[in-house]
């Protein structure tokens, strides 16, 4: 069901975009990042979410050799030109296709950092949407669970965010076949 939704926008493009204003809305993810706001407490917290989201983070930076940052604060960390600059040609590399589930895993978990982490197959699944219920799965280990409600929204953000992966993968790569001819 999601391959096909992703289908039907990549062909329909009901919102009339054009790449480059696909490319400008998936950046514009990358200043409100789930990974670049933290928590000042609950300590519990604090700690998890640097343990967690900071490796990552620094993954992200040194392959795309890049400057994102996180915050505590309201205002959020404020990203480079030059940071901006190097994922907006990164994402240009990609066909409009590819944008369209590159832009749909990147609404799921409200995070380009782990987007790209899943796309360049640095996280799996689970761990990318792990990663962005972080503050949701501290609040169900003090709290509880509400079994029915909490696993379904976990499994259907896993289904949609790994539709939106494996369209990626699949409208960008290629392979070919090349056929060696028989000696007598």
């Amino acid at each position: 069901m999601h391959m096909t939704t992703l289908c039907n926008t990549a062909l329909d493009n009901p919102t009339q975009r054009n790449k480059d204003q696909m490319i400008t809305a998936a950046l514009k993810f990358l200043e409100t990042d789930t990974v670049c706001y933290r928590v000042d407490e609950p300590y519990g917290l604090v700690d998890l979410q640097k343990n967690e989201w900071d490796p990552v983070l620094q993954w992200t930076e040194n392959r795309y050799n890049v400057t994102i940052g996180s915050s505590s604060s309201i205002l959020g960390p404020e990203i480079p030109e030059a940071t901006k600059d190097t994922l907006r040609q990164h994402l240009n590399s990609y066909n409009f296709w590819s944008l369209t589930g590159f832009e749909y895993v990147i609404t799921q978990l409200k995070s380009v950092v782990l987007s790209l982490g899943i796309i360049d197959r640095h996280l799996s699944v689970e761990q990318a949407v792990l990663l962005s219920r972080l503050e949701e799965e501290y609040q169900i280990r003090c709290w509880g669970s509400v079994e029915w409600a909490h696993d379904y929204d976990t499994y259907e953000l896993r289904a949609r965010t790994a539709a939106g992966a494996l369209f990626v993968h699949l409208t960008s790569e290629s392979s070919t076949v090349k056929h060696k001819l028989m000696q007598d």
